[in-house]
């Protein structure tokens, strides 16, 4: 931030829209993959083993958990993106912590469980985020396109339900005493509570008090419009999305 602070915000123009593009179709790729194979194997859904062998099968599921382990180190490039901005109300906690803790928790599934009970969370956010980022490559097109993107909350509540789905299957590996290393089914829990946490806080405050203040400012406003309004000043309106902002101009 320190290094744009006197500098002009740099214009991207259309290659934020063919980074989102390409994120698309990378975890399109990895989606793919994982259910495949996965199926292809048989795996179970309620306790899955790793099968440390060189089945085709198993080095495939491998090496799609590897390029979802290297989706998380491109995602940082959103990040840097948002600082040649200026966006720097866009790194959020939530931004921030996401983004770097996913990258090094990935590291260590790849290295030791590329398989196994791994393949479900990699699955899911992969799917998300191919729903994800192709909201965000609609958005870059320009403001034109925010008719289309009323969907933004829906996308926010289908990250958390990803979550959710995540804490549920932990849960029953747990209970199952499945054969997988404990440890990180206990870590995985533990992150994925914070995870809830934030999300959910981050939802709270864009959907629920932020639209009750502007009601209220409205209100009290008596039906007067305000000056800054009036002269087109822009405002910060968070999207659904992996702790993102975007900015749009208030009517």
């Amino acid at each position: 931030m320190k290094f744009m602070e006197k500098r002009e915000p740099v214009k991207l123009g259309n290659y934020l829209f063919y980074y989102n593009i390409a994120l698309v179709i990378l975890n399109l790729h990895i989606f793919t993959q994982v259910f495949y194979y996965t199926t292809k194997a048989g795996y179970n859904y309620s306790c899955q083993k790793v099968v440390y062998t060189d089945d085709e099968n198993e080095l495939q599921i491998a090496k799609a958990l590897w390029w979802f382990y290297f989706s998380k180190c491109v995602e940082m490039l959103d990040t840097i993106f948002f600082v040649l901005r200026k966006k720097n109300n866009q790194v959020s906690f939530l931004h921030v912590y996401h983004h770097a803790s996913m990258f090094p928790l990935w590291w260590i599934g790849v290295k030791w469980v590329a398989g196994g009970q791994s393949f479900f969370g990699a699955m899911i956010n992969s799917f998300i985020h191919v729903v994800m980022y192709g909201y965000y490559g609609l958005s870059a097109l320009g403001p034109h396109m925010q008719k289309y993107l009323w969907w933004k909350r829906y996308l926010t509540m289908m990250q958390l339900t990803q979550f959710y789905i995540g804490m549920i299957y932990t849960l029953q590996s747990l209970y199952f005493d499945c054969d997988f290393p404990k440890w990180m089914q206990y870590a995985g829990f533990c992150y994925g509570a914070t995870i809830i946490a934030l999300f959910l806080n981050f939802y709270i405050q864009t959907y629920i008090r932020r639209p009750a203040r502007s009601k209220a400012a409205k209100k009290e406003s008596n039906g007067k419009v305000k000056s800054s309004e009036a002269n087109g000043h822009i405002f910060n309106d968070k999207p659904a999305t992996n702790g993102h902002v975007e900015t749009k101009k208030h009517k």
